[in-house]
Formats: C-alpha cells, structure tokens, sequence
C-alpha cells in the first residue's frame, strides 16, 4: 500500500526532500533524482509532489492529473519515496506558498526542495522565489545542457553568498538564509519532453 502524507500533517522529526513537478509523466530521471537526494542528504523521505497545474507550463498536451499522479507513483516506492497528491489537497499552485502550508502542518519536519538545474535557471519567475530561497533549502540536481547555464543565471548569481556543499544543506537550526547547492550527480538523460514526442503526443513546455 502507498504511504500517503496526511494533509492535517504530524509531529514527527523527519528530513523530507520535495522534488515538484508535473511529472507529464514520471520517468527514470525523476526517480534518479529522488535517489541520489536520499544518499548525498541524508533524507528520511522524498516526496514527489504532483503539481495540479504548473502556473509556467501550458495546458495544451498536459495529462490529467490523475494519470500524472498515478505514472509517479510507478516510478516511487511508496516508503522512502512517496507520490503524493497533498498539493492539490492543500489547493496550493505555488512552490512557496505549498512550503508555508507544510511548515505549519509538520512543525518538527526538516524540509529541502530539490529540483533540476533547469528549474535553477527558472527559479527568478516563480511567485515568491527570494522567500523561497530564504526560508527553504535548496538541492540543485545537474540536467543534460543546463547546468553551465544556470550555475551562472540570475539565482545563482543572487543567491551566490548562500552555496554549501551538499551536506550542509540541512545542519544546524535552520535560522537565518537558507542555503542552497549543487549536488553531484550523473546527469540523467531522461525527458519528459522526449517521451511525450515518441508517444506522439502535443508538447507541453519543458520538464
């Protein structure tokens, strides 16, 4: 049976990476990802968090989301990684404005959102993004032909000050601005984006 984070949230000490997406659909990279967090973080859990409609992406060739959902849950284990559906729940459509509702919902929980070095490069459009990067760690994962480029975007740039290694992420209390950093890794092929073209399908922006 797939754990399911609950929506009223828990009390438990735990350290939880959330990598978000659309997950149109899930596919090696993501679970890729999802691992090499685990091990270079020392995470308890990483959760995939479906995203009910990315504000940056447009809907033509998006899947439903209950297929989406379900193709992540293919790829997850349902115990140290967990697709979860608990964004759409929380009726959340902002990454930052999600982490406020978690925080108050899993107080003692220690959070990190991971994400791909294109995402980096795209971080300065999302809502919120400079509260988002003072209040949340971030794991950078490397993506075939983007992580020159975003290690020298606007993010990195701004937020230059704040880089650790991998393993300073999550020490110590968490007070102040939050780190972020890149985290060593294969840079995995896999593309959303080409699966949705060797199906045949309409394309829906970049994963």
């Amino acid at each position: 049976m797939t754990a399911q984070p609950g929506v009223w949230g828990d009390s438990r000490r735990v350290r939880i990476g959330l990598l978000g997406g659309s997950f149109n659909p899930a596919h090696a990279g993501h679970r890729h990802v999802a691992e090499r967090a685990l091990r270079q973080l020392g995470l308890d859990q990483v959760w995939l968090l479906v995203s009910p409609g990315n504000p940056l992406k447009p809907r033509r060739g998006m899947a439903p989301f209950a297929e989406r959902l379900e193709s992540a849950r293919a790829i997850a284990d349902g115990r140290r990684i967990i697709a979860t559906d608990i964004e759409a729940r929380l009726g959340s459509r902002y990454t930052v404005e999600t982490l406020a509702l978690l925080r108050q919902r899993f107080p003692r929980a220690r959070f990190v959102l991971l994400m791909g070095a294109d995402n980096l490069s795209q971080l300065p459009r999302w809502r919120g993004w400079r509260r988002l990067a003072r209040e949340t760690p971030i794991a950078v994962l490397p993506r075939p032909g983007e992580t020159l480029r975003a290690l020298s975007g606007q993010a990195a740039r701004a937020l230059a000050r704040h880089r650790r290694a991998p393993a300073a992420l999550l020490v110590g209390p968490g007070r102040g601005h939050a780190p972020w950093g890149l985290v060593p890794a294969r840079e995995h092929p896999a593309s959303a984006t080409a699966i949705r073209a060797a199906r045949g399908a309409p394309d829906a922006g970049m994963v």
